[in-house]
Parts: structure tokens; C-alpha cells; sequence
């Protein structure tokens, strides 16, 4: 059966439905423009209804032997593993991904399954000396209770999993909801996957919507402690303003305008290959693509003519097509915006060193340099195959060209000298930066997020302990405390 078959992609306390809402969200593969399923929204009682389910049953989950839970997520490995070449489809179909970007992000949603088994154990507390004689300080790490996860387009089944994964291994209970163009890769399939592996009813439940119907209630609703979004800057303030208002903690993964940065001494193919890589990756629509890609003029003429090159040769085409490099963009109205950006850049004086040509979603890399100072493609993030080049005259110039953004997600410096990249990496405002790699990159044990408009908080490893457990303090007088009165 194609998992796009069954309507009910409601998952709520433990059982499918439909939403009672009185429109549909419609799910389209973006290449081909053919519909996929049709989903009736869920609405502001459906949300609470998930959020109370999960609310019971978080309380007998959070108080589950951790060496127990674990074995939901082993079980949940086999199942992606026996089930891979489905899975792939299933994410080809909704998301237009390419068959590497696919593989790669059912890769890395396996890793961080297994870093979950291991979060499971990671909530450890404390014991602290006080100054009160017979006095002894216990700090518990506990569940925050409930989580609202809200995940993107671009990676739904590895970015839905990445928050919902760890936050039930440490106990808490979750409701999920799908960006409405991935309902089925970042809701339905996540939720069927878990059921069959046996998390108990209401651990996970999946509401598939639009904020059309339900405004904030998913924020605002008071039984979820902690908020954990990935998304656009400009929804993700939203959030964050909406969230503070009822103290709520928040996790927020946002956009960027990352830089590759070439300097002097660098490699030139191999800054090349990473920077092509870092920029065209799934069409661009990754937050850490490079949006920017600076290089000092000593190497420039180099790096442009072999940088174009290489991405005059992608192709661009159908995502199943092993050949492919580029597929389509999630939608033609996104087809449409980037093709909008590229037409004013030019317009405002950028030369076009490659312009791409757009039909319907799928959208052919554009290579622009030579852009005015005041250009907005310098400062804010395209989420799709279009290359800004920037020439620098040595590494201070570098170094102010790069955090020249409101952004400070990732990005990268190519370097002969490994102390130099390091060096200059120290000093850009972000919250990741690679020498001698590609900006792309995530790992299941290593801090991820950003700084300035990129974010707030981080995730994985130990981060995600952080993210969604609380501490608690609880302190034992084993002798007779002195009052004054």
C-alpha cells in the first residue's frame, strides 16, 4: 500500500482519524505536479485533544525505566531498515529530493535514532555540598512533560524525527505538526513508524493543519512546556514571541545566509567541489547552504571559471533519475520567488555569469556576481540553486564581507593553513563554521544552532537534554534546621 493512500493522517491518542476541519490540505509531487492525498485540516479542538492525550500519557511514560524505552528506538531502526527503499520513495514523491539527498537524510535519521537509545540514560542528576550542616542538595533532571514540535520542508522525516526522537527517549510525550507541503514524510510516516514500534498511545500524536485554521493554538495551548521549531526566521520570531508570552521554553532552528569563503592559499578544485556541494545541495533549500560564496581576488579568476563550470554541468531533471543533481523546488510559488530574486539582482546590476531558466518548479542555477553593495541578496537567505560571488581583498575584508548579515548559521573557509582557518573562524558570528569542508553538515553528538537571527538554543547530544528536560531541585535536612523565629 503507498503511504499516501489513507486520509487519516490525524494521529491522536493513539488512533487515526480525519480532521474535522472543513478544507483540505492537498499534497502534490512537486516534479510532476501529481496529486498525492488530500487531508481535511485539523482544528483548534483537535489540537487540544492531541495536546490532553499526550498529557496523560506522559505520565506513565515519563515514569518508564529508561533501559525500557530504549527499545522502541531499536525497534524503530529495524523498521527503517527493513522498509528503506519505501521510506525513499515515499520522500522522493512529496519532497522532490534527488536519490542521494534522499538517502543521505534516511543516513542521518538512523544516527540519530542511535544517539537517542543513548539519550535515554544521559538525564542525569546531581548531589551538591550546601553550607547548612546536615543539609543535602539533590538536582533531578526531569521530563518537561510535553513537547510541541513543529518541523520544515525541506528534511521532514530526518528534521521531525531529530526533535521527536530525543524528546521521547527522555520521557516526554509529543504533538507533531508536518509543514503542510510534507504532511505524509514529516507527520504521518514518523507516526506510523513509532506505533508499529510500539510506543505506547498518545507518546506521539501527529496533527496535520495550517495556522489558517488553528492560529496559535499549538503555541499557545497550556500544556505543552517547550516549543521546538525549525523554519523561517520570519515564523520563527512569531513563535518566539507567542511562546515567551506564556513562559514556554523554545527551541528554534532558523535560516541563514551562510558564506564559503575561499582565501589565498586554498585548494581551488577542491574549494570548488565544496562550494558547488554547499550551495546546490537539494536545490539550495537547506538552511546552511551557502548563500554567499567569497573568494580573495588573488585566486578569483581561478575559482569563477571552474566554478561555473562545474555548475553549468549539473543536471537538472527528475528526482528519481539517478543522473539528477537538481530537482524541483517544493512549489512553484517558491519556482517563482527565486526566479523573481535572480530577474532583480540583474536588474539591479549583478551579471549574470549563468542564468538559470525556470519551468514550472524546476529551477536551473543561476550564478550571479558583481553585486551592488546594497544588494539584499548579501543579506538574506535564497532558499534555492542560486550562487552569489564575492571577491575580497585579504582576510579583514573577509572576515567583515561574512558577518555583513543579520544571520550566523554555518559556514566555511578553505585554507592551505589548517590554524588559519581556525583563526578565522573564531571570529565569524555564527553558531557553526567548518575549515576545509563544505557549510552543510549536521552530526548527531554535536552542538547544532545559530547565533543572531539564526536561532535560539541548540540540539543533539547533550544539547538535547538540555533542550527538553528541566532541573529540579529537592534538598533533605537530615539533622534540625535553626529558624530565627
Amino acid at each position: 500500500m503507498s503511504y499516501f493512500d489513507d486520509l487519516a493522517y490525524q494521529f491522536i491518542g493513539g488512533e487515526w482519524r480525519s480532521g474535522s476541519g472543513s478544507w483540505d490540505i492537498v499534497d502534490f509531487n512537486p516534479y510532476n505536479g501529481e496529486k498525492l492525498t488530500s487531508i481535511p485540516v485539523a482544528t483548534v479542538e483537535e489540537i487540544d485533544q492531541a495536546y490532553r492525550a499526550a498529557e496523560r500519557a506522559q505520565r506513565e511514560w515519563g515514569a518508564v525505566n529508561p533501559y525500557t524505552r530504549r527499545l522502541v528506538f531499536e525497534r524503530v531502526l529495524r523498521i527503517i531498515d527493513d522498509r528503506e527503499a519505501e521510506l525513499a520513495e515515499a520522500i522522493t514523491a512529496e519532497v522532490g529530493g534527488t536519490l542521494a539527498k534522499v538517502g543521505f537524510e534516511l543516513h542521518l535519521a538512523r544516527e540519530f535514532l542511535r544517539e537517542a537509545i543513548q539519550l535515554a540514560l544521559r538525564a542525569e542528576g546531581r548531589i551538591l555540598p550546601s553550607p547548612i550542616d546536615g543539609k543535602e542538595n539533590r538536582l533531578y533532571r526531569l521530563p518537561v512533560g510535553v513537547v510541541g514540535v513543529i518541523s520544515p520542508f525541506n528534511f521532514p522525516f530526518l528534521l521531525s524525527i531529530k526533535s521527536v526522537a530525543p524528546a521521547i527517549a527522555l520521557g516526554n510525550a509529543v504533538v507533531l505538526k508536518p509543514h503542510q507541503n510534507t504532511p505524509v514524510c514529516g507527520g504521518g510516516l514518523v507516526a506510523r513508524i513509532f506505533e508499529e514500534a510500539g510506543l505506547p498511545a498518545g507518546v506521539l500524536n501527529v496533527v496535520v493543519t495550517d495556522i489558517a485554521e488553528i492560529g496559535d493554538a499549538l503555541i499557545d495551548h497550556p500544556v505543552p512546556k517547550t516549543i521546538s521549531f525549525t523554519g523561517s526566521e520570519k515564523v520563527g520570531r512569531h513563535v518566539a514571541t507567542v511562546a515567551a508570552a506564556h513562559f514556554k521554553h523554545t527551541v528554534l532552528e532558523l535560516g541563514g545566509n551562510s558564506a564559503l569563503v575561499v582565501l589565498d592559499d586554498a585548494d581551488v578544485d577542491y574549494a570548488v567541489d565544496a562550494a558547488v556541494f554547499s550551495r546546490f545541495v537539494h536545490q539550495g533549500q537547506v538552511c546552511m547552504a551557502a548563500n554567499r560564496v567569497l573568494v580573495d581576488r588573488a585566486v578569483e579568476r581561478e575559482f569563477t571559471e571552474k566554478f561555473v563550470a562545474k555548475v553549468a554541468s549539473l543536471k537538472v531533471g527528475d528526482p528519481t533519475d539517478p543522473q539528477t543533481h537538481i530537482g524541483p523546488l517544493i512549489n512553484e510559488g517558491q519556482a517563482e520567488a527565486v526566479t523573481a530574486l535572480v530577474d532583480r539582482a540583474v536588474a539591479e546590476g549583478a551579471a549574470p555569469l549563468l542564468r538559470g531558466e525556470a519551468s514550472g518548479t524546476l529551477v536551473a542555477p543561476s550564478v550571479l556576481s558583481g553585486l551592488p553593495a546594497d544588494s539584499p541578496l548579501l543579506t538574506q537567505e535564497i532558499f534555492g540553486p542560486v550562487a552569489v560571488l564575492v571577491p575580497f581583498d585579504g582576510d579583514e575584508e573577509a572576515v567583515r564581507l561574512t558577518n555583513a548579515t543579520p544571520y550566523g548559521l554555518s559556514g566555511a573557509v578553505h585554507t592551505g593553513d589548517i590554524e588559519r582557518g581556525v583563526r578565522f573562524a573564531k571570529r565569524i558570528e555564527t553558531g557553526m563554521f567548518h575549515v576545509n569542508d563544505a557549510t552543510v553538515h549536521d552530526e548527531p553528538i554535536v552542538p547544532f544552532g545559530g547565533e543572531k537571527s539564526s536561532g535560539l538554543g541548540r540540539l543533539n547530544g547533550d544539547a538535547m537534554v538540555e533542550a527538553f528536560t528541566t532541573t529540579k531541585w529537592i534538598s533533605i535536612q537530615h539533622g534540625r534546621s535553626q529558624f530565627p523565629f
